[in-house]
This record gives C-alpha cells, sequence and structure tokens, in this order.
C-alpha cells in the first residue's frame, strides 16, 4: 500500500514542481540569452545586465518598488503585530468580533474593489497619489497577513515563561522585551518578509492608488510586456527572484541561530 501511495504521489510531487519553478528557471536562463529575442537562444552573455543600468525607467521604478515594499513591511509589521498580539492575549473586549471581521477582510477581499475604495478614500480625502499612497494602501492590507501569522505564534508562547519573570520582579514591559520578543521572533520575521514579498508582487492595487511618477516595477513591467517581452525584464526579474532569495536565506539563519541559543 505504501509503494503504490508512493508511486502515485512521486510523479504528482514532481510535475507540481516543474509547473512552478520551470518558468523561473527558464526566466533566469534567458536573462543571459546573447540574443535579442527572448525566445532563441543565442549564447551566454551578461549584455542585458549591463543594459539595464542604463535603462532610466526601468530602475526608477526598481526603486520605487523596494522603498515601498521596505515602507510598508516595516509599518504593517508594527500595525499587524499589535493586532495580532490583542487578538491572542485579549479574549474579550468590546468590538472584538467587528475587529476580527476587519482583520480577516482584506484575506478574502479581492484587489479591485480594494483598489477601487482606497481609490475613492484618496480621491475623497483629497491627498495626492503617489508613493504614500502606494505604501498605505500596501500596509492596509500585508498587516492583516502579519497579524494571523503573529497571533499564532503568541497562542503557542508558554505563558509560564513571561510569569516567573514577573515573579522575579520584572516589570511587564521588561518581560515583554526579553521574554516574549526573542519567543515571537521568527512570526515577526516572516510576517515582515511576507508583507514585503506581497507588496513586490502586487499591481492591480498599486494601479488605483499609483499617480505621476510612482509606477512600481509590476506596472512597468506589465505595461511593456503588452509590448513584447525583452530581454531587460528578464534581468530585472531575475535580481527580484535573487533578492528575495536572499532575503528569505537570511531569514532562515536568523531563525536556526536564534533557536540554537
Amino acid at each position: 500500500m505504501k509503494r503504490g501511495f508512493t508511486a502515485v504521489t512521486a510523479p504528482a510531487l514532481a510535475f507540481g514542481y516543474a509547473f512552478l519553478y520551470v518558468p523561473i528557471a527558464l526566466l533566469v536562463l534567458y536573462s543571459f540569452n546573447a540574443s535579442r529575442l527572448v525566445t532563441v537562444w543565442g549564447g551566454w552573455s551578461l549584455h542585458w545586465y549591463a543594459a539595464l543600468w542604463q535603462n532610466d525607467q526601468l530602475l526608477d521604478s526598481l526603486r520605487i518598488t523596494l522603498e515601498v515594499a521596505l515602507l510598508s513591511a516595516s509599518g504593517a509589521l508594527v500595525l499587524g503585530a499589535m493586532a495580532g498580539i490583542a487578538l491572542a492575549r485579549v479574549p474579550r473586549f468590546i468590538g472584538r468580533t467587528l475587529f476580527v471581521a476587519m482583520i480577516l477582510a482584506p484575506l478574502v477581499m479581492p484587489e479591485v474593489i480594494t483598489g477601487l475604495a482606497l481609490l475613492l478614500l484618496f480621491v475623497g480625502l483629497d491627498i495626492d497619489r503617489g508613493i504614500g499612497t502606494v505604501t498605505l494602501a500596501h500596509m492596509s492590507f500585508s498587516m492583516s497577513y502579519v497579524a494571523l501569522v503573529v497571533r499564532a505564534r503568541v497562542l503557542a508562547v508558554d505563558r509560564s515563561l513571561e510569569e516567573a519573570a514577573l515573579d522575579l520582579g520584572a516589570t511587564p514591559a521588561r518581560v515583554f522585551q526579553s521574554v516574549t520578543m526573542p519567543l515571537i521572533a521568527p512570526a515577526l520575521s516572516a510576517g515582515w518578509l511576507l508583507a514585503f514579498t506581497l507588496s513586490l508582487d502586487d499591481l492591480v492595487i498599486a494601479s488605483f492608488t499609483t499617480g505621476p511618477g510612482a509606477t512600481t516595477l509590476p506596472m512597468r513591467i506589465y505595461s511593456q510586456v503588452r509590448l513584447g517581452v525583452t530581454p531587460e525584464i528578464n534581468a530585472v526579474s531575475t535580481l527580484m527572484i535573487a533578492a528575495v532569495a536572499l532575503a528569505v536565506a537570511l531569514a532562515a539563519w536568523l531563525q536556526r541561530r536564534g533557536g540554537g541559543r
């Protein structure tokens, strides 16, 4: 029975991983293509990476995307962590049901509806759209993911450790800093990375909330892909993949280091 189950699941897993990662591998491979045609292999070359540094539009969009992702992920981490701790540690308070519904709503709300609602909000408040509005928009939906991740980790924390610190004379602030924070640090780093990745990937909400001079990289790539894929797009996409992979590897290393301690 076990051998038959393995015979079925192994090809299914292989097909699933190939479906997910082969296109990414091809994108990285063709970023080193010497030919201008992305479907024709012309040999190995770093020409398109050199040309990328002279493409001011793509570089400006990449800078804006990283700036928005860093700011929105940091803001979402703070707000989401507070929301997650409140949900885990305060079982009853006035408006808890509404609060939970507001936290979960961005997870199931279509991005078109979210983007349109935020657009109407910014227009109604007469706020000029730009990097600030895109950052606020990304923060508003990514904090929900952070809240759920942090809440799950806080619920798994052994309360006796905090109670022991309180019995030894530590203040609540000291307990949170020295005991609680190290215990939930993996969830905080995972939540930040999740919010950062969601911001990098977003196209729909950014399209509604952006303004002149605040075109993100996904928007730039989408507008250029409609006219045809160029090797420069493969190059900048490869750099983004490398940046995300490096961030994930660094987070995993920090978690292992923290666990060892």
